[in-house]
């Protein structure tokens, strides 16, 4: 297992984000993959726009229409072993992760820059399926300072300090079906109930 720890500087990645390799086997991973395409995905909407990449949200879900945070269905009994695992890796506490959000990207769809809403705290990502280029830049002068990490198959990333909130974030168009889960904690004020 490859675990890169909290970066230095812009020219190794954000400081904030740390990888590692392999943190689920491929049993799981098969498994959490048969789990997310039998669920009601749906396509991702923001505001007006339609994205591509189909999603189902647990716990929280951002309502664009309301500019909030709203309720949804909890966090499935099958996501909870893999939320525990994740918490354990970034040394946060049980039942940290307040949010879930699982992906379906099918070939030729990414998902274009940005932050996630500033409700998070920490993001974890599970990259199942096929690899992907996750994509960071942020404005430095006149020009971007730039970063891609290659986030195989079954592994983890984290985003926290600058890399979550002065980095933006993408993953251009994928070229094979991938699956991604998304755990989110929340910001103190954001994490109580509306």
């Amino acid at each position: 297992m490859t675990q890169l720890g909290l970066f230095a500087g812009p020219q190794e990645g954000p400081a904030g984000l740390r990888y590692t390799d392999d943190f689920i086997p491929e049993a799981v991973e098969q498994d959490l993959i048969r789990r997310i395409a039998a669920l009601p995905l749906q396509r991702f909407q923001f505001g007006a726009f339609e994205g591509n990449r189909r999603v189902a949200s647990f716990g929280f879900r951002y309502d664009y229409s309301l500019q909030r945070l709203t309720e949804a269905e909890p966090i499935p009994e099958w996501l909870m072993p893999a939320a525990r695992q994740v918490e354990a890796w970034a040394g946060l506490p049980d039942r940290s992760v307040r949010q879930v959000l699982c992906t379906e990207y099918d070939i030729g769809v990414g998902i274009g820059w940005h932050r996630d809403k500033p409700h998070f705290d920490k993001i974890l990502g599970l990259s199942l399926g096929s690899p992907c280029k996750f994509r960071f830049r942020r404005r430095s002068a006149d020009k971007w300072e730039r970063h891609t990490l290659e986030a195989l198959a079954r592994s983890l990333y984290m985003m926290d300090g600058e890399a979550r909130s002065q980095w933006e974030h993408s993953i251009p168009p994928v070229e094979a079906q991938r699956y991604s889960i998304t755990f989110r904690t929340m910001k103190p004020a954001a994490g109580r109930r509306p």
